[in-house]
């Protein structure tokens, strides 16, 4: 996903995969964007982090890595698309290289097991959390350790991203659809609330029904990827001017890259880890230039548009 133009937008589809393909050796879950003809951008992601409970889920926060293809961390060849030998070594389900990751949330893990010394943790919680989950039968195990993760209840589910691209939708479809829904709500309202309501719906319906009809083709889309190409917005309420959205720290503008819709929700389920997040639109926008970075990691930027914005 890569292209910069104003061309169609590449929806992203979830699909059910096996451990072995979300817990690749060479690319655990990421959006993997790589740019063509850049050769420091061969191996580009995009990281995008959200806490489970509500009150943070306005601190949304994105992440940009890129890497020649020959480095350090991922081999010059690509990965394999054949699942691994039913009688060969298990799954390592843990990166082989790189910072000691916590077993429960992923984050960093500088404490570990002092029995075993090969489980890594952020906390004595989640260490503990851990323990009761399992770890307290495996850890005398080592050998077979990393290939076991037990479902700690705490992450969201996980999930393989498939890649179409979007049909397009002519715009006299759209118009056709906005003017239909506009008089059907005209005809049931008071004459007096004819003018204030056409002053108002002629934008909010109007950009809402551009939504509803960009998507009614795919509605199960999760992702829509398009390098400069323009976001598709829920509401008219909430959405960033050019002064919203801050230069990256290299002085290059931030264009608009790819968005998270809503329908994502439905998949993370997450109503099981007690609260709910919530969002209209995730919008993310990433340097124009994507700024060399050598082997680390810039932030850029998100912009949330919540559903309510719509109502």
């Amino acid at each position: 996903m890569a292209s910069e133009s104003a061309g169609p937008a590449e929806l992203g589809f979830v699909e059910a995969a096996p451990s072995w393909r979300l817990r690749s050796e060479q690319f655990p879950s990421k959006v993997y964007a790589p740019l063509p003809g850049r050769a420091d951008a061969f191996h580009r992601c995009l990281f995008l982090f959200c806490c489970r409970t509500p009150p943070c889920c306005c601190g949304l926060r994105v992440f940009r890595n890129q890497l020649p293809r020959q480095n350090d961390f991922y081999s010059y060849e690509p990965p394999s698309e054949d699942p691994p030998s039913e009688t060969g070594e298990s799954v390592y389900l843990h990166l082989k290289s790189g910072a000691h990751l916590c077993r429960v949330c992923g984050c960093s893990g500088p404490k570990r097991c002092s029995r075993c010394h090969k489980a890594h943790y952020c906390s004595k919680e989640h260490q503990s959390l851990d323990w009761r989950l399992g770890h307290k039968q495996a850890c005398a195990q080592t050998d077979n350790l990393d290939n076991i993760v037990p479902d700690h209840n705490f992450l969201f589910p996980e999930f393989e991203i498939v890649i179409e691209i979007e049909d397009e939708i002519m715009p006299e479809v759209v118009e056709r659809d906005d003017e239909s829904e506009i008089i059907g709500t005209m005809g049931e309202a008071h004459e007096e609330e004819l003018e204030s309501m056409a002053k108002h719906e002629s934008k909010e319906d109007r950009i809402f029904q551009k939504f509803k009809t960009k998507i009614s083709l795919e509605p199960e889309q999760i992702l829509r990827y398009g390098r400069g190409i323009a976001p598709l917005w829920i509401s008219g309420e909430n959405t960033p001017k050019e002064k919203d959205i801050p230069d990256c720290p290299c002085g290059a503008k931030r264009l608009f890259e790819f968005q998270v819709m809503p329908q994502l929700l439905n998949y993370l389920k997450a109503d099981r880890l007690g609260r709910s997040v919530d969002w209209g639109v995730l919008a993310i926008f990433t340097c124009a230039e994507s700024c060399k970075l050598g082997i680390g990691y810039t932030e850029e930027f998100v912009w949330k548009q919540d559903i309510t914005d719509a109502a």
